[in-house]
């Protein structure tokens, strides 16, 4: 091997290391308008949806998508003010699961996940306000986008125009009885 070669390769490869810390994943993985968000961030909404929504005989969050839905709401069409209180809440969130279990969501197994969750549903809780909306706006949009997706209103829902069927072959004898003729 060539003094040309060497140098070039040792270039490539300072150059490598160089750029290795900007693939970590707290740098943004998804730029919107008004917010970026990590690896980390984008998994545990996932996590959380999937949670919401699992996978049955139907498909569940993650089939249909439901974290891009959820920020893109949440991008598109809420406020400033609300949307730094999403993120703090969003920052906020790991540590019930940590207080509860003493582990990340990420960590967590099917049923301490939905108890994790079931825990906001409570009454008595004691989240911050910005956590509470973070929980909230995340399963709200989460069932809002399920009830909206293409799989459910195709082959859930049986969508039938207004005002309905009209048949001209119905019976008069079928009739209520307190119904009169005049």
């Amino acid at each position: 091997m060539d003094r040309r070669t060497a140098i070039r390769n040792l270039a490539l490869v300072i150059g490598g290391a160089a750029l290795l810390p900007a693939c970590t994943t707290h740098n943004p993985i998804a730029h919107f308008k008004h917010f970026d968000i990590s690896l980390d961030q984008q998994t545990l909404i996932t996590d959380m949806a999937e949670t919401i929504i699992p996978k049955t005989n139907t498909p569940g969050a993650t089939d249909l998508n439901l974290y891009s839905f959820v920020m893109k709401m949440l991008d598109d069409c809420t406020k400033k003010k609300d949307q730094q209180a999403f993120l703090k809440g969003m920052g906020e969130f790991n540590e019930v699961p940590k207080k509860m279990y003493n582990k990340s969501f990420a960590e967590c197994s099917k049923q301490e996940k939905e108890n994790v969750l079931k825990s906001f549903e409570k009454k008595d809780n004691t989240y911050s306000k910005e956590l509470s909306a973070f929980y909230n706006t995340v399963k709200g949009l989460t069932v809002f986008g399920y009830t909206e997706s293409k799989y459910f209103m195709t082959k859930e829902v049986v969508y039938e125009l207004i005002p309905g069927r009209y048949n001209a072959y119905f019976p008069v004898k079928n009739l209520k009885a307190g119904v009169k003729n005049g």
